[in-house]
């Protein structure tokens, strides 16, 4: 299926918004998520993804 990750389109076999991070290699990292603009929990991961759906990955920054 066909989803927006990051501005990107991109093709993913995965439907849900953890297997669609491992399958991108995020894997066990540690990242924020949002699908259509809504922040989604590390614990609500087994969401159900859509074709079309929005998803942002954000990786945390060390810097000051």
């Amino acid at each position: 299926m066909k989803i927006i990750v990051n501005g990107t389109a991109t093709e993913v076999r995965s439907e849900t918004l953890a297997t669609v991070l491992a399958e991108l290699g995020y894997g066990d990292a540690k990242v924020a998520t949002a699908v259509n603009e809504g922040f989604v929990p590390a614990a609500a991961r087994d969401v159900a993804l859509a074709p079309g759906d929005r998803v942002e990955i954000v990786a945390p920054r060390q810097g000051g």
